[in-house]
């Protein structure tokens, strides 16, 4: 089957597109968890001199904050490949398996072993 033409394949998104998605994702969550946790901690622990608002705001946005900067750089990481994602994926397939069984690895040393000794008496 002949390759799609170029017009038609969908394109990649860019470090940029990628940032600012993770970023908005860990926005979301830092959101979510700073409700959680601002709420069980004026729960607990009362909403203290400024008020429940500001100090639930406080919590979430700190936490957004947080979430939204470590998302964005580890989305940016994580799909920052030279190769594109089925690219990736037949290279890793067509590597040798880097974990070997126990008889081919003393296959492996068995022949090592000969190689040296055939140069030692070789020499």
């Amino acid at each position: 089957m002949p390759p799609m033409p170029a017009a038609n394949r969908a394109q990649e998104p860019s470090t940029w597109q990628k940032r600012t998605m993770g970023a908005m994702m860990g926005g979301g969550v830092g959101l979510t968890i700073g409700f959680i946790f601002g709420s069980y901690s004026i729960l607990r622990n009362g909403s203290g001199p400024r008020g429940f608002l500001a100090t639930l705001s406080q919590y979430m946005l700190s936490s957004a904050a947080t979430f939204s900067f470590f998302l964005a750089i580890g989305s940016v990481i994580r799909n920052d490949g030279l190769l594109p994602p089925h690219m990736e994926a037949a290279r890793l397939q067509l590597l040798p398996p880097l974990v070997r069984s126990k008889a081919e690895g003393a296959m492996l040393v068995r022949a090592r072993w000969d190689a040296e000794r055939a140069r030692r008496t070789a020499a």
